[in-house]
């Protein structure tokens, strides 16, 4: 069977992980990628992170994983002008010199029916645009560094440039957004994306949201997860202890049942505050019992739990092995992941690897084949991409609920199911008190993610219950759900049911780690995710146990299995066959781990956290400056020679620098210079440090609180927060938007309901769209089938 976007043309004029990305997974989906290259190639075809050596006649690992099923074409200008005309998308980002020749603007010029993807640090507009900037002084910008690590130490970034990675990822849900639309009205676009904003999304959480229901931030310190990581007799494992239950059985599992006596450390502040006295005892017992013994007791005793992986480890879980989530590169014959979702029982097939190309194999093939495209189908006038699509979400907490937040910010009406015994998990993080009426309908978690789309409540464990999801299925374009694999079966939901009320349904689950092999049934979060596939592994300080994200392991899994749906729909778009999908959390996670793995199993090379340094940059910090309270700091990341140039003449040329002319002597010489960094900066405030160092082009940016980004002066040029107002309990709140901005909208406010309240929509949705009579409903709700409080509110 053809792939789903077999005949889609995609033009690569990007350079770096984001846009490798995006192209990957439309490669992988069966599009035609031909990546534009100049004389010298994409720089990843010299990388290596580990300093490996690579052959004259060979490319770096992570290039061989990012270009494999892609073309090289090293035109003309005259050519590349003709590629752009041949081209249904083209993807570009600056840095090259065919892509300063051809701004997003010209190339629309020359193709007004693309779909042009820009991926640039802030977007293409606004006073930012053009500011220097890498990933790093992104992550600075966004507040997911201000929160993270110890007060005895700076502030700690995320590694292995996960920001690049869900950059390219967030482009792929857009450019298959705008496809959709490009296929009713035949109409190419703009799709603006931010570096930024992308980072926003998915290295906090929804944390300028929380300010204004809550009134204050989330964070206003550093906090460690505790317990978190913990070394065992021969490795790390991870622990997500978060509610007091999960508590009370880890204090079991470490035999520390007097622990559980003293009812404050329930409470993760009061843990943290008695760390000095709990962590001595808690590592005495881990480190008398190997990783898979851990994971054995807290698995029976129900607290979730999960071995640390890394470039060795993680390819050899026995897990990963059994479920075919790792691969062989064709060209290279190291390990690397699969695709980062599948179709089980569906004619819907991803196209195998094929080798990685070689600079400018295939040059004289597109550069003579590349004629433009006639369309000849769309007449329809423009509207947003999804807004004749129908979701049936039965998602909670984070990961899930992202899928039904980007679908109905892009048209869709999507319906959040949920029941009265058990509403979504984010709700009972409330930002008012248990003993205040409705507190439910406060967590700032909760509205974060699920602004845009209607709500309903269905006691499944009725058949009742179960009846109404059937009929709402058959009415229902997509299906989405994250629970463990064996609940919807429990409930007698399997496919094959819900196939049978809607033939043609795209049913998307999302379990943590497969709906087969030995994890199967083990329950996923953030954390664990985030431990098993390697980031953990990358974050943190040498000397300090691996540290967890606390962000990035949901919102990748929800925009994987977006990005699975939209091929879904394509391809029932062209056979009129629904499909199942399978999402898993994990499988996202071990995608932007790819260069972990390929060092290692090409090159022999483990990769290692490092702090705030970073191989691509040197110096690379954050750097302590002389603000009041004396915990403010400035990131500095130095890429480029003509960066480091700027750094020297912003310090008055300090002694000794003008010797170190390359990034590896800076690296051998990265303490003394982070001494003559920190002089300066230490007697600057913060925003004085920040101006001088951007004036002189380098990338520098003050470590803000993630919490007051609607402040920020670029964020409010492009409209990225936006007020929704009227919502019966908290009023008005401040809601972020999307990375993209779309030349064919949305604009600018891009949702169109607020959060729903528990059951706010039964009657419009049951009675309504289904048809049932206010009696029935009556009926329903007495009987607790239906309800509008928590059964335990």
């Amino acid at each position: 069977m053809p792939a789903p976007l077999d005949g889609f043309r995609v033009l690569d004029l990007s350079i770096g992980i984001a846009g490798g990305y995006t192209t990957k997974l439309l490669a992988d989906a069966g599009a035609e990628v031909v990546t534009c290259e100049d004389a010298a190639g994409d720089p990843l075809r010299r990388w290596s992170a580990s300093g490996a050596a690579i052959a004259a006649d060979d490319d770096g690992a992570l290039f061989k994983v990012l270009a494999a099923s892609k073309q090289s074409a090293v035109p003309t200008l005259e050519e590349a002008l003709d590629l752009v005309r041949w081209a249904d998308a083209i993807v570009w980002s600056p840095g090259s010199e065919l892509a300063a020749s051809m701004s997003p603007a010209r190339v629309r010029e020359l193709n007004p029916t693309a779909l042009v993807l820009s991926i640039t640090p802030f977007g293409l507009a606004g006073p930012w645009a053009g500011r220097p900037a890498t990933e790093f002084t992104l992550q600075a910008i966004s507040g997911g560094v201000f929160a993270r690590g110890t007060p005895s130490r700076p502030p700690v970034c995320v590694g292995g440039r996960t920001g690049e990675w869900l950059s390219g990822m967030i482009g792929a849900v857009g450019l298959l957004a705008s496809y959709r639309r490009r296929l009713r009205t035949a109409q190419g676009e703009l799709l603006d994306l931010s570096m930024l904003e992308s980072i926003v999304l998915t290295h906090t959480m929804y944390e300028v949201n929380y300010r204004s229901i809550a009134g204050v931030p989330p964070y206003t310190r550093r906090l460690l997860n505790f317990p978190g990581i913990e070394r065992t007799k021969d490795g790390w494992v991870a622990f997500m202890v978060v509610t007091g239950q999960q508590w009370l059985d880890f204090c079991l599992m470490v035999e520390r049942a007097d622990w559980m006596d003293n009812e404050s450390l329930i409470r993760l502040e009061q843990r943290i505050s008695r760390r000095d006295e709990l962590a001595p005892v808690i590592a005495g017992w881990m480190t008398t019992h190997t990783t898979d013994e851990v994971i054995e007791i807290a698995e029976a005793l129900r607290v979730p739990v999960a071995p640390v992986g890394n470039g060795a480890l993680t390819p050899r879980f026995d897990h990963l092995v059994a479920n075919g989530l790792m691969t062989t590169n064709p060209r290279g014959g190291f390990v690397q992941p699969n695709h980062p979702y599948r179709f089980p029982r569906s004619s819907l097939q991803l196209r195998d690897f094929a080798p990685a190309p070689m600079l400018g194999e295939h040059t004289a093939k597109v550069t003579t084949t590349c004629a433009p495209r006639e369309l000849t189908t769309g007449t329809e006038p423009a509207a947003l991409p999804f807004q004749d699509l129908r979701v049936c979400d039965l998602t909670a907490f984070w990961a899930g609920p992202i899928v039904g937040y980007v679908l109905a910010m892009l048209g869709a009406d999507v319906i959040k199911v949920e029941s009265v015994s058990r509403p979504d998990g984010m709700r009972m993080r409330g930002a008012r008190s248990f003993r205040e009426d409705l507190w439910w309908e406060t967590g700032p978690s909760y509205h974060g993610g699920n602004a845009g789309k209607r709500g309903i409540t269905l006691d499944l464990g009725s058949e009742e219950g179960r009846e109404l999801l059937l009929e709402l299925v058959a009415h229902s374009d997509v299906l989405v759900e994250n629970f463990t694999p064996r609940v919807m079966a429990s409930w007698g939901l399997t496919y094959d049911v819900l196939k049978a009320v809607r033939p043609d349904l795209i049913y998307a689950r999302l379990p943590a780690f497969g709906s087969d092999g030995p994890w199967r049934d083990r329950s996923g979060y953030a954390q664990t995710i985030e431990a098993v596939s390697g980031i953990a592994w990358m974050t943190g300080y040498p000397d300090t146990p691996p540290q967890f994200a606390n962000s990035v392991g949901d919102p990748l899994a929800g925009s994987h299995a977006t990005i699975a749906i939209s091929l879904a729909l394509e391809h029932r778009r062209r056979t009129g066959e629904g499909s199942l999908i399978e999402a898993p959390m994990l499988g996202g996670a071990l995608n932007i781990c790819a260069e972990q793995y390929a060092e290692f199993s090409a090159y022999g090379a483990l990769l290692k956290r490092d702090g705030n340094r970073s191989p691509t940059a040197a110096p690379q910090g954050l750097y302590l400056c002389a603000d009041s309270g004396g915990d403010t700091w400035v990131a500095v990341s130095v890429e480029t020679e003509r960066q480091w140039h700027g750094l020297r003449t912003a310090l008055g040329e300090p002694s000794g620098w003008d010797c170190l002319n390359s990034r590896e002597q800076r690296r051998a010489q990265h303490d003394a210079i982070d001494e003559t960094i920190n002089a300066w900066t230490s007697a600057r405030g913060a925003a004085e440090v920040e101006d001088v160092l951007v004036s002189h082009g380098v990338p520098a940016a003050v470590v803000g609180n993630g919490a007051f980004l609607d402040s920020n002066p670029q964020l409010q040029a492009r409209g990225f927060f936006e007020d929704l107002a009227g919502h019966p309990v908290v009023g008005s709140a401040t809601h972020s938007g999307y990375p993209i901005r779309f030349s064919g909208g949305p604009h600018p406010p891009v949702h169109r309901r607020t959060p729903p309240l528990l059951g706010e929509h039964n009657r419009e949705v049951l009675g309504g769209l289904l048809g049932h009579s206010d009696a029935q409903l009556a009926a329903w709700e007495a009987a607790g089938v239906i309800g509008t409080k928590p059964k335990h509110g």
